[in-house]
């Protein structure tokens, strides 16, 4: 099968989560070293003075992460599954209008790997900085801490 036919991650990510399609998530960016997801100004999804709602700013940023995760071990879903363990997140400024969220790893993916071939869960934190498109100020920063639970 070439590449050309293998669907995108944003394309899986909208298959297998709802709240991606929900949200209407776009997936801009999917490489190893960062993930980049916007999501368009859409007034069902606002919270009270008018910009998008934390729950879905905490989505949003969550998207991202799990996109970088794929991308970098989607190779080691034979042997185990990705899950999120934790998440802090931190609103800094209002968020108004449409919002992107970019997602890098914390620790190198050799050694995440080298650590599940050692016969280890790995834990492994994805930072994510979610800023307003219209200026590019930092609204939200949140760490979402995924481990890559062995299969059984």
């Amino acid at each position: 099968m070439s590449s050309e036919s293998l669907p995108s991650i944003g394309d899986m990510m909208a298959a297998s989560v709802p709240m991606v399609r929900t949200l209407n998530l776009e997936f801009t960016e999917t490489t190893t070293e960062r993930a980049v997801v916007r999501m368009a100004d859409q007034p069902d999804f606002h919270n009270h003075v008018g910009g998008p709602h934390a729950g879905a700013m905490f989505t949003l940023a969550e998207s991202a992460s799990g996109a970088i995760v794929m991308t970098a071990f989607g190779d080691q879903l034979g042997r185990a599954v990705p899950l999120a363990v934790g998440a802090e997140i931190g609103y800094k400024k209002l968020a108004m209008g449409a919002v992107t969220a970019t997602a890098e790893l914390g620790r190198p993916i050799s050694e995440v790997i080298a650590e599940l071939d050692a016969g280890g869960r790995p834990e492994f934190p994805v930072k994510v900085e979610i800023t307003r498109d219209k200026d590019g100020a930092v609204t939200g920063e949140m760490t979402i801490v995924w481990t890559l639970r062995p299969n059984q």
